[in-house]
C-alpha cells in the first residue's frame, strides 16, 4: 500500500513522521513502513516558552508528482533567492506562477557570521567518490548515519547545533574512517543555513527462528534510507516566535547512492509565493522522491485515503486475473 507523508507549519511550526497509511499522532513506524522523525524540534525545557503541539500524520489523496502536463521548471532566475544564487528550481503550478512574482529576501539580518576554520578543506569541484588521503576530525562535522554509509557535513560552531555548511561533505562506509568525496547531484548553498534534520526509514522486524524458542518473539532494527534536511526559513532560530520551515528548501542525502541533491517541490498553494507559509502543508510520496506543498485545507481523511488506494491496488490486481481470460488488455468490466 502507498503512503504519504503531510507536514504542516502552524506557528510554532511542526513537522511530522512518516505514517503508516492511517492517522496517527506522533512518530510511529512500523515492519517496512517508512517513517521519517524530526528528533531536533523536540522541545527542549528553558528555551521554547511553551511545548510544541504533536504533530499529526494523514495519508495523501494521491501521487504528488502527478501535476499534469501544465506543470511546468521555473526559469533559473526566477526561483533565485537573494542568500543563495545556485539554488534548484521551484516549481509552482501555472495558476499560481503568475500569482507571486515577488522573491522572497532570504539573509539580510539572518545572516549567521562566518567562522574560519583551520581545518577547513572545501570539497566542491571534486570528482565523486575521490578517496581523500587524509583524515578529518569528526567533532567538527554532523555525522549522518545511513544505512550504507555514513555522511559528513561540516558543522559551524553554533548553541544550536544545527547549522550546515554544505561547501565542505564526506561520505565513508558505516563506522569506518575512509573518508571520500559523494555525488552532489544538485548546486549546494554557498552559506551557512540552519536544518531541521530528518530520518525517513522503516524497522526491520523479524521473527525468531523455530529452533531458537528461548530468543525475543521480535527484533526489530531501525534502517535509515534517507535524511531530509529542511531550511529553516531565513534562517531563524528554533526559539525565534516566528520560526517556520522553508519546505522550498529540503536537500535529500541517499543511503544507497550515497549522493546528496536538492528537492523538486510543487507548489499548488494558489497565493504562490505570497502565501502565509505557516499553512503549508508537505506532502511526500514515492519512497521521499516526490514532494508537494498543498493548502492545508485539502488534507484528506486518512480513512478516505486509505479506502481510495486500496481500491486502486484491488483493481489492478483483478485486471492482471482479467487479462487471463481475454484478447483485450484494457478492462472495461464496471
Amino acid at each position: 500500500m502507498k503512503a504519504s507523508l503531510f507536514l504542516s507549519t502552524p506557528s510554532p511550526p511542526v513537522l511530522p513522521s512518516k505514517l503508516p497509511a492511517a492517522a496517527l499522532t506522533g512518530t510511529l513506524s512500523i515492519h517496512l513502513i517508512p517513517s521519517l522523525t524530526f528528533p531536533v524540534l523536540k522541545h527542549r525545557p528553558g528555551l521554547f516558552p511553551a511545548p510544541r503541539p504533536d504533530f499529526s500524520i494523514r495519508a495523501d489523496e494521491g501521487d504528488a508528482d502527478g501535476g499534469g502536463p501544465d506543470d511546468y521548471d521555473m526559469d533559473e532566475e526566477e526561483a533565485e533567492e537573494v542568500d543563495n544564487k545556485k539554488d534548484y528550481d521551484v516549481e509552482y503550478e501555472p495558476l499560481v506562477a503568475g500569482i507571486g512574482t515577488s522573491v522572497f529576501a532570504v539573509g539580510g539580518g539572518d545572516d549567521i557570521a562566518v567562522v574560519h576554520s583551520k581545518s577547513f578543506v572545501s570539497t566542491q569541484g571534486w570528482d565523486s567518490e575521490t578517496v581523500v588521503d587524509y583524515r578529518i576530525n569528526e567533532d567538527e562535522f554532523h555525522k549522518i548515519s545511513l544505512l550504507d554509509c555514513d555522511f559528513f557535513i561540516r558543522k559551524p560552531p553554533d548553541p544550536d547545533n544545527d547549522v550546515y555548511d554544505f561547501r565542505e561533505m564526506y561520505v565513508t562506509p558505516p563506522d569506518t574512517d575512509i573518508y571520500s568525496i559523494p555525488k552532489v547531484f544538485a548546486p549546494m548553498p554557498q552559506k551557512y543555513i540552519r536544518c531541521a534534520k530528518s530520518d525517513y526509514g522503516c524497522y526491520n522486524v523479524t521473527e525468531p527462528p523455530i529452533d531458537a524458542p528461548r530468543d525475543p518473539l521480535y527484533k526489530s532494527e531501525r534502517e535509515i534510507t534517507k535524511v531530509f534536511l529542511t531550511k529553516h526559513y531565513r534562517n531563524r532560530r528554533l526559539d525565534d516566535p516566528e520560526f517556520m520551515l522553508d519546505f522550498e528548501e529540503i536537500y535529500v542525502i541517499d543511503s544507497k547512492t550515497k549522493s546528496i541533491t536538492r528537492a523538486k517541490v510543487l507548489i499548488t498553494v494558489p497565493e504562490g509565493r505570497n502565501r502565509d507559509r505557516k499553512k503549508d502543508l508537505l506532502v511526500i510520496r514515492v519512497n521521499g522522491t516526490s514532494f508537494k506543498i498543498i493548502p492545508e485545507s485539502e488534507r484528506d481523511d486518512p480513512t478516505t485515503v486509505i479506502e481510495r488506494e486500496e481500491w486502486e491496488e484491488s483493481r489492478q490486481d483483478m485486471e492482471r486475473h482479467l487479462r487471463k481470460l481475454r484478447d483485450f488488455s484494457v478492462s472495461n468490466w464496471f
